[in-house]
């Protein structure tokens, strides 16, 4: 028999394949669907052990936690302090400044790393690839250097203003 083509275009081996391009029962014998549920079955237990412990620690607090309720438990709770005045105060930009700053710098670890141990790994990068993925990370390098020293100039770390 000669190959023939799938409804997808595919060349399919005589004999093989169903008109559809799945494989035939000769192919998969009567079992396959069996068997893969099978291979399946430690993972679909994991995921019902998780789903339920999930399930149970959102619920079992419910049914066990005591239900009285006092004006010093209904009272808003900041850190162990009582809240004094509105939440609604003007925070300073130099805390948002610095959280970007941090993601910054923790973002460029999420590129460097890969990169040096791929550097220094048997079997890495190729020697074509190395020098220009070396230009790119010092690219890379130079302009988070720029953006340290513009943020340090202009106060991005300084706590107290003077």
């Amino acid at each position: 028999m000669w190959p023939r083509r799938s409804a997808c275009g595919v060349f399919l081996p005589a004999g093989r394949f169903s008109e559809e391009g799945w494989p035939s029962e000769a192919l998969l014998g009567n079992n396959f669907l069996a068997n893969n549920v099978q291979s399946f079955l430690p993972i679909l237990i994991y995921f019902v052990a998780v789903l339920g412990f999930a399930g149970f620690s959102l619920i079992a607090p419910h049914l066990v936690a005591p239900r009285k309720s006092t004006l010093v438990k209904d009272m808003p709770y900041e850190s162990g302090m009582d809240p004094v005045g509105t939440a609604r105060k003007p925070l300073a930009i130099k805390f948002y400044l610095l959280a970007i700053v941090f993601l910054l710098f923790d973002v460029e670890l999420l590129f460097i790393y890969p990169w040096a141990v791929a550097l220094n790994a048997e079997g890495g990068l190729s020697q074509e690839a190395r020098l220009p993925i070396l230009v790119v990370m010092m690219t890379l390098l130079a302009t988070l250097a720029i953006a340290y020293f513009y943020a340090w100039r202009k106060g991005v770390f300084q706590w107290r203003h003077r």
